[in-house]
């Protein structure tokens, strides 16, 4: 069998509830799940909270937020089962403020575009984590009938590159995040390189030793990167995850929990060196 070590809800920018998503590994027949909700313990807790649900194993994961400097490119990192460290908090909370300053600016702006819009109603999407997303914004308008989907036209318009309402937080340095994770004694995994163009980055902390896995199969990695990624993997001995990326309707494009996994023996070999750092004590 299998695990889906990519997935997100209403913890962060997705729209399911946690408790949906085992049912869904489950019937999908997966053995294992990751939350990973950006930026936040919340995903972490509930599944410490819930080791099995549904007869689905709960692995706590998070997906980190970050940048590369040198190129101007977002990076996320998938970090599982971390201790949650005062320094990891302190960074959720970090990216949970500026997440909401940014949002508030698109938020007033919004409202004077579209009257219909207001503040209360935009952020009953995000009640659940306490973070609004751009999604949350769009799904507004997309309930208003201004859209006919989330990732559609009025989203390029609005929020994307150059858009009228766009507002990016500041992200940490991926330099700085990758030794947070190492002191949380996580397991520090690439997530879908090809999405923001990481090849070359990926391929230099892989060298350096300073990540311990690569997501490979993903919806949205290209085929060439994914034969590039396994042969990269091989020559330093990363651990090889696989996950879908599941949003629910925060989605551009289909892919449901189960639509790419990784094996048993990979998820044992992430289990094992996550065991061993905790015992380690370093």
């Amino acid at each position: 069998m299998a695990g889906d070590l990519h997935t997100h809800t209403n913890f962060s920018d997705g729209s399911s509830d946690i408790e949906t998503l085992p049912f869904l590994a489950a019937r999908a027949g997966l053995t294992a799940l990751a939350v990973s909700d950006h930026d936040t313990d919340l995903s972490i807790r509930w599944a410490l909270a819930h080791p099995v649900a549904q007869g689905v194993r709960m692995i706590p994961a998070v997906e980190l937020t970050c940048f590369d400097t040198r190129r101007g490119r977002r990076v996320h990192l998938l970090c599982y089962c971390p201790e949650l460290t005062d320094e990891l908090c302190a960074f959720f909370a970090l990216m949970g403020r500026r997440r909401n300053e940014v949002t508030s600016r698109s938020i007033d702006e919004l409202e004077q575009m579209y009257p219909q819009f207001t503040r209360a109603a935009a952020k009953a999407f995000s009640a659940r984590s306490g973070v609004t997303y751009k999604t949350h914004l769009i799904r507004l308008l997309y309930e208003y009938g201004y859209t006919d989907g989330i990732y559609k036209d009025l989203y390029k318009e609005l929020f994307g590159r150059g858009g009228k309402v766009l507002h990016d937080p500041d992200y940490e340095p991926v330099e700085k995040v990758l030794p947070m994770i190492r002191r949380a004694k996580g397991v520090a995994v690439f997530a879908h390189p090809s999405v923001y163009k990481s090849m070359d980055l990926v391929a230099e902390l892989a060298a350096a030793g300073l990540i311990d896995g690569v997501e490979i199969e993903h919806p949205r990695n290209l085929p060439e990167d994914r034969r590039a990624l396994y042969a990269l993997a091989q020559e330093y001995g990363l651990i090889v995850t696989g996950g879908s990326d599941f949003h629910g309707m925060h989605m551009s494009r289909p892919a449901p929990v189960g639509a790419c996994t990784a094996d048993d023996g990979q998820i044992a070999r992430l289990l094992a060196l996550a065991a061993r750092r905790r015992g380690a004590g370093n």
